[in-house]
């Protein structure tokens, strides 16, 4: 979340320090230089630039593997929170790739799939042949030949060596920046060189996907699947995006964003799927797949932290906190985030970083971007613990923030109203809301996991809804989680993915 709280929340101001993670294991998210993050939920934890370096080319996945690609790939699967174990799963995984690279122009090539213990829709591949799947991903498919579509861009993307063409591109904006700025002693024009490079390549990776894209359908569709699947998967994706920013669609990325807008993909794999045929050509084995992903977990794990109704509770940490009426919440990778429906007011909950001596005034200073209106600053005591709070105006929001220390932690409360008004009374009501969690509510805890439930003829999408154990929207979840729009009816005999605990 390194200065990107305020895009998350879609404010033009706001945050600007590195807080450290809250609802995950690490503190900070390890991946790759040659990295190839595709099928991405772009709203939470999105791919950051690469912290370990792995050789533009680095060997296949064929015999023994070197030390460093296994200690560059035990280092990203911590990032993501461990190596899920879910063997139905993951044999499936396995089969389907094996099935799609014997229809690629490569069939000699070996591929490695790992599956994520991530709640973010995620999915991307290593140049030397290893796959990468979260769980989150495998909970939105909704059948074999939407993973399939998935797993078949990951796959382009090795067999078109784009990993590798991005690298040089990068190396070679680099050295002629540095040759301008050095060399030539003119570093303004090297600046405005290298800033020109990073929309080129920006503009270079977006091509790449869109050329995955098709190149993926049609891998798609000679290995026998429904071509058609890669635009359902997206329209989940695009669906499933739209529920976290509370716009009911999903959100267009910025001019330097790697991926095109979700819309524009779905147009292209649908003309790509079309070209090759009618839909119901190739296969979607949707019973193989909803048996494969039976009782797998969703969402967050316990223990990093979770959402119950309007409630977060991170066992680790020992604290608890309820958010006003009206916030639907979400625990992202580097702090729990909340929004109204209509998104004029937000919220974040983070923990920063508190250097000995500095005050909690100081922090709030120093981890906030605009100015902090005079006089505002209020030390006083929330929960028993000692905080200071103050008020900032922006040019568009009006934002209540605190700074608080619970032990040798603390963590920042921030509240954000669109226009002039103050969101003080809600504020407060929420950070005198935090306390510590009891023991018994901690041991109480248990994982969501989805379960497929055979539809009756009594069944209802409603009845099957009502049975989520889902923070709210649990309607929309469920018509997302099984790939169906408003007014659908169920198939008798047919089977349906519900969150329960």
């Amino acid at each position: 979340m390194t200065g990107g709280t305020a895009r998350a929340w879609g404010i033009a101001r706001g945050p600007a320090a590195a807080p450290v993670r809250v609802g995950a294991r690490a503190t900070a998210l390890l991946l790759f230089t040659l990295l190839s993050g595709c099928i991405g939920d772009q709203t939470g934890a999105t791919l950051q630039p690469a912290v370990v370096a792995v050789p533009a080319e680095a060997p296949r996945v064929i015999g023994r593997e070197r030390t460093t690609a296994d200690a560059d790939h035990a280092k990203l699967v911590a990032s993501f929170g461990g190596e899920y174990r879910a063997p139905a799963a993951l044999k499936l995984l396995t089969e389907v790739t094996d099935r799609l690279v014997r229809a690629t122009d490569r069939p000699e090539e070996t591929y490695v799939v790992t599956l994520l213990d991530s709640p973010v829709i995620n999915a991307f591949a290593l140049p030397n042949g290893r796959l990468y799947v979260t769980r989150g991903l495998l909970a939105l498919a909704s059948d074999t030949s939407e993973i399939a579509a998935v797993l078949s861009h990951e796959i382009a993307h090795v067999t078109l060596r784009h990993a590798t063409a991005r690298t040089e591109l990068a190396l070679r904006s680099q050295l002629v920046s540095r040759v301008v700025a050095d060399v030539l002693n003119d570093p303004v024009t090297g600046a405005q060189l290298q800033n020109q490079s990073k929309f080129a390549l920006a503009r270079f990776s977006r091509d790449q996907e869109l050329e995955a894209d098709g190149v993926g359908v049609k891998t798609l569709a000679r290995a026998g699947y429904d071509a058609f699947g890669a635009g359902r998967f997206l329209r989940g994706l695009s669906r499933s995006t739209g529920m976290k920013t509370g716009t009911g669609q999903g959100g267009e990325p910025d001019m330097l964003a790697t991926h095109p807008g979700t819309q524009e993909r779905i147009t292209l794999v649908t003309r790509a799927a079309r070209l090759i045929g009618a839909p119901g050509l190739g296969v979607d084995e949707r019973a193989r797949y909803l048996a494969a992903v039976d009782g797998i977990a969703y969402g967050d794990n316990p223990g990093d932290g979770t959402v119950r109704g309007h409630r977060f509770l991170h066992p680790g940490l020992g604290i608890a906190f309820e958010v006003p009426a009206g916030f639907t919440i979400e625990n992202t990778r580097n702090a729990v985030l909340g929004t109204t429906p209509e998104g004029s007011r937000r919220l974040l909950f983070d923990q920063v970083e508190n250097p000995a001596g500095q005050g909690l005034d100081e922090v709030l200073k120093a981890t906030w971007n605009d100015a902090i209106e005079a006089g505002s600053l209020e030390s006083r005591t929330i929960g028993g613990h000692p905080a200071v709070t103050a008020l900032s105006r922006g040019k568009d929001w009006t934002f209540r923030l605190a700074a608080i220390r619970v032990g040798e932690t603390t963590y920042r409360m921030i509240m954000a109203a669109k226009g002039a008004t103050d969101p003080d009374a809600a504020f407060r009501r929420w950070t005198e809301s935090l306390a510590a969690v009891e023991a018994a509510e901690t041991q109480a805890l248990r994982p969501l996991r989805l379960q497929v439930v055979q539809a009756t003829a009594s069944d209802t999408v409603e009845g099957l809804a009502h049975r989520m154990q889902v923070p709210d929207r649990a309607i929309d979840r469920f018509l997302v989680l099984n790939g169906l729009d408003r007014g659908a009816t169920l198939r008798v005999g047919q089977g349906y993915k519900i969150v329960v605990e």
